[in-house]
Order: C-alpha cells, then sequence, then structure tokens
C-alpha cells in the first residue's frame, strides 16, 4: 500500500511503516495539485496535520482513497462523514499532543502573568537605553499559585493542563458537556496521588476564574464557545488562554474585552483566519500570541508517528480478515 504524508511525519514512524511493507512518501504537496499527485501515484493513505484540507472535493476525486489519518486530535480539516459514506476509514491520534498543547498553555499563562510577552518585544529595542522604566513597568507581575484557572473542555488535554496547574498551586475547575471528573491522578516525584477537581456551570467558571483555558472542539453550529455575552460576565482582570480552535473565543469580542480591559491579557494559538490571523489581533498590545504550535514539539511528533503506524497497522489486519 502507498502512504503520503502531505504535511510530513516523524522518521521514526516513517521507518516503522516501511519496515510493515508500506511505500511512503512525505513531499509537501500544494493543496491545488494533491489530487493529481494521489491519483498519479495511486495513494491508498493519506496522511494530514493542520495544514493539508480533505474536503469533499478531494475525496470524490481520489477514489484509491481507503483511509485518511490525521497527525492530532481536531478533524476540523478532514470532511470525516463524507469520507465514510465512501467508505474511506478516517482516523486520528487523540492522546499524542495532549501533553505537548498544555505545557503551551502554561507557558502562555506564566509568560503573562509576568508580562513576558511585552517585555520580549520590548527589551531588544529600548532594553540598553530605558531598562530602568521598563523594570518598573513591568515589576507588578502576579503569581500563578493561588489563582482559579477554569478549564472549559475537560478531555485529555483539559486534564493534562489541571495537572501542570495543579503542580503549580492554582486551584482548578472546569465544564464539560460530557466527562464528569472528580479528581485528577498525578505523579510527583514517584508518587501517585489524586487531587480533587470541581464540575461548575458555565456561569460560575466565568465568575470565579482568574484565568480560562479553552480546550474544546469546533462547534457545530460555527458558534463560539465565548462570545460577547460570556465576556460580560468574567471577573475583571480574568487572563485567557485559547489553544483549542480559532473562533473557540470570539476574536471581536475578545478584542473589545482587551480593550475595556475586562480581560487583562489573552493567549491565542489559533486563528480565524488561518494562515493569515488578523492584523488588529497581531497589534494588541496585552496579547501573548504563537502561530499554532501546541502539538509542534519533537515528543508529541514522535507520539503521533506512533500511534499514526499503531492506527495504519490495526486497520490494514482489520481489512484482510474482513477482506
Amino acid at each position: 500500500m502507498r502512504v503520503h504524508a502531505n504535511d510530513g511525519i516523524a522518521e521514526s514512524a516513517k521507518a516503522a511503516l516501511v519496515e510493515e511493507g508500506f511505500k511512503v512518501t512525505t513531499e509537501a504537496v500544494p493543496q491545488d495539485g494533491l489530487k493529481d499527485y494521489l491519483n498519479k501515484e495511486k495513494v491508498d493513505i493519506l496522511l494530514v496535520r493542520s495544514a493539508t484540507k480533505v474536503r469533499k472535493e478531494l475525496i470524490d476525486a481520489c477514489p484509491d482513497l481507503k483511509l485518511i489519518g490525521r497527525g492530532g486530535v481536531g478533524l476540523d480539516n478532514i470532511d470525516v462523514a463524507h469520507a465514510k459514506t465512501k467508505g474511506i476509514e478516517v482516523v486520528n491520534t487523540p492522546a499524542a499532543s495532549s501533553i505537548s498543547v498544555a505545557e503551551l498553555v502554561m507557558a502562555h499563562l506564566f509568560g503573562m502573568m509576568r508580562n513576558l510577552h511585552k517585555a520580549n518585544r520590548r527589551m531588544p529595542a529600548e532594553g540598553n537605553t530605558r531598562f530602568k522604566e521598563l523594570k518598573k513597568e513591568y515589576e507588578k507581575g502576579s503569581e500563578v499559585r493561588g489563582k482559579t484557572l477554569g478549564v472549559v473542555g475537560f478531555g485529555r488535554i483539559g486534564q493534562w493542563v489541571a495537572r501542570y496547574a495543579l503542580g503549580a498551586g492554582m486551584k482548578v475547575i472546569y465544564v464539560d458537556n460530557h466527562a464528569t471528573v472528580e479528581a485528577i491522578t498525578m505523579e510527583v516525584a514517584g508518587h501517585t496521588i489524586r487531587v480533587p477537581v470541581k464540575m461548575v456551570t458555565m456561569a460560575e467558571l466565568l465568575a470565579k476564574s482568574d484565568a480560562i483555558t479553552m480546550h474544546v472542539p469546533s462547534q457545530k453550529d460555527g458558534q463560539p464557545v465565548i462570545g460577547e455575552a460570556e465576556l460580560k460576565q468574567v471577573k475583571p482582570g480574568v487572563v485567557i488562554v485559547n489553544t483549542a480552535r480559532g473562533g473557540s473565543v470570539d476574536e471581536d469580542a475578545l478584542l473589545k474585552a482587551l480593550n475595556e480591559g475586562r480581560v487583562a491579557k489573552a493567549a491565542l494559538d489559533v486563528f480565524v483566519g488561518e494562515p493569515a490571523p488578523r492584523p488588529e489581533l497581531l497589534a494588541q498590545d496585552n496579547m501573548s500570541l504563537s502561530p499554532h504550535i501546541g502539538a509542534a514539539t519533537a515528543e508529541a511528533q514522535f507520539r503521533v508517528g506512533e500511534e499514526l503506524v499503531d492506527r495504519i497497522v490495526s486497520w490494514r489486519s482489520s481489512v484482510q480478515v474482513n477482506g
């Protein structure tokens, strides 16, 4: 079988697939040339991350496709339902990137609490001439210890964020439409402990959280989970982090809340207009920004590769048994 990883794959995963008898290619084919490439090479399995879109038109135009694999959690860039009507299997790697995304959340959170997102922009240009002024401007940071973190969406990533936050001395509350978790299991210095966490209503989370982090899938109606109405209910001075989906927090409403001071700072790793985020967001002084790198660590990509290999080999075995 022919596997094409259009957004790349860890070398260890490529080697494992080759060892299993697959032919693997990894060159990045532009979106507008992907249909011709897949048909010319008779690709059976297409692997993507977030950059490549696998929409209905591409699926219909590539009759040789048998499996689409997403290296990551979200399937927003794949028309999953349509693929399944064509008998095409769709798999993802939900467990592989949880730790990496959670660590990025904490990095943004720590940075914002100490104004590092501002200091890092200004020190190269002004540090030599305005050191004392910058020191005075940024000396009133805050500790995360003792603060309340509200987690919106308490799946794998949300629970890993909770572990890091609890380890840093934060209190954790959460909302989730499906999960009901009473305690988080943590490994601390070789010891396993269970720490209680509390599920609350969205209204309570908004009112009590010093910081809010988003870990939700795309909504079926396309509406933000936190919009203008929710931002009017937040605790004044709240910090918001979104590493989930562009638009999980309404960007217009967020800019307004930042400008009015109801939201003190916000961090975005995902944007509605990717790969061209709106300039107003990029220019906002109280924003900590990253270019959709939540899962972009060597460790996460290694785990993504391992999980994709497992899913592909398992799928092939089931096809052979049933076929």
